[in-house]
C-alpha cells in the first residue's frame, strides 16, 4: 500500500486570522456534508416527531418516504452558514489564544507562552464560542424548522419552501427576536462543548505525536482524523442536553414556553432527566466522522495556506 503524505501540524506561534478563518470554512464545509443525515435524525428525535426509535431505521424511512432531498432536509441553511461560522470559531480559538497568551504576559508578568497547556487550549475554546453563536443561532433555528416540518406537514405542502422562504416567514412573524431565539441555549451548548472539541483535539493530537516520536512535528491523516473523531464524541458527550433545550425551545410555536428555563421545567417534570439526552445516539454516530473530516478538511487547507503567516 502506497504511504499517505504526513500532514504537518502549526507551529505554536500566532497565525494569521485570515488563514484561519479560511481553513475553519473548509473544514465545516466537510463537517455538513458528512454529518448532516444523522444530525437530521437528532433533531427529529429532539423535538418528538420521529417515527422510529433506531437511528438507521429512521434513516431508511425517511430515505423511503422522502428520498435523497429528505435526509438532506435543512442542508441550505447550514452549508450557506457553516463555512463562515466555522471560519469564526476557528478564527475565535487562535484570537482567544492571543488573549490567553496577552493575560499571561501583562497580568500575570510571565512571559509569553511557547507551549499552550491543555487548560488553556480549553479557555481559548471556550472563549471561541462567543463570536460564533451571533452566526449559528439563527441558522440553528432555521435549520431546526425545517428538519421537523416533514414529519409535522399535514398537507402535501410544507410550510415552508426553502431557507429563504423560512427566514422570511420566521422574520414576519416576530422580527430580529424570533429569529435569535434560543440564542442563550445555543451558546450554553456551545461554550462547554467548543472547550471539550477544542481541548480534547489537542491532547489526542499531543498524544499521537509523543506515540510516534515527538521529533517528526507531523501527524499521519489517519492520527488527524482519528484526533478529530474523538474531539467531536467529546463535544457532544457535553453538549446533547443544553442542545435537546435548544431544539424544542425553537421548535415550539410562539407562546408555548416563557424561555428555556420553562423548557427544562416542562421537559422534566413529564419525561425526567433521560429526556435532557434524546438524541444522543445519532449524535454521538454523526460526532466521529463529521468531526474527522472537520478536522482533516481544516489541517489540510491550513497547511495549503501555511504563505499566509
Amino acid at each position: 500500500m502506497a504511504e499517505v503524505e504526513s500532514i504537518a501540524l502549526p507551529l505554536e506561534k500566532p497565525t494569521s486570522g485570515i488563514r484561519s478563518f479560511l481553513s475553519g470554512g473548509v473544514g465545516g464545509m466537510c463537517a455538513v456534508l458528512v454529518g448532516h443525515p444523522l444530525d437530521l435524525i437528532k433533531v427529529r428525535m429532539q423535538t418528538g416527531t420521529a417515527a422510529s426509535e433506531s437511528v438507521f431505521g429512521m434513516l431508511a424511512q425517511i430515505f423511503k418516504k422522502e428520498g435523497v432531498r429528505g435526509i438532506y432536509r435543512g442542508v441550505s441553511a447550514p452549508l450557506v452558514a457553516t463555512s463562515p461560522m466555522y471560519a469564526v470559531s476557528f478564527w475565535g480559538y487562535d484570537m482567544g489564544k492571543r488573549m490567553v497568551n496577552m493575560w499571561e504576559v501583562d497580568v500575570l508578568k510571565k512571559p509569553p507562552i511557547q507551549e499552550f497547556t491543555i487548560a488553556q487550549i480549553c479557555m481559548a475554546g471556550g472563549l471561541s464560542a462567543l463570536p460564533s453563536t451571533i452566526l449559528m443561532a439563527p441558522t440553528e433555528r432555521i435549520k431546526c424548522l425545517l428538519q421537523i416540518q416533514g414529519q409535522l406537514a399535514t398537507t402535501s405542502t410544507p410550510k415552508y419552501a426553502g431557507m429563504v422562504d423560512c427566514a422570511r416567514q420566521v422574520w414576519a412573524e416576530g422580527g430580529a427576536r424570533s429569529l435569535f431565539k434560543g440564542s442563550l441555549a445555543t451558546l450554553l451548548r456551545d461554550g462547554p462543548g467548543s472547550v471539550a472539541w477544542f481541548g480534547v483535539y489537542e491532547l489526542s493530537k499531543r498524544e499521537f505525536m509523543r506515540m510516534g516520536g515527538a521529533e517528526s512535528g507531523k501527524l499521519s491523516p489517519l492520527a488527524v482524523l482519528t484526533a478529530g473523531g474523538i474531539a467531536g464524541m467529546a463535544c457532544w458527550s457535553v453538549a446533547i442536553p443544553p442542545d435537546v433545550l435548544k431544539s424544542r425551545y425553537q421548535t415550539a410555536p410562539e407562546g408555548q414556553y416563557r424561555g428555556l428555563y420553562h423548557v427544562y421545567q416542562e421537559l422534566m417534570a413529564k419525561e425526567g432527566a433521560g429526556a435532557l439526552f434524546t438524541g444522543i445516539r445519532p449524535a454521538m454516530i454523526r460526532a466521529f466522522p463529521a468531526n474527522a473530516a472537520c478536522f482533516f478538511g481544516m489541517e489540510m487547507s491550513r497547511e495549503m495556506l501555511a504563505f499566509m503567516d
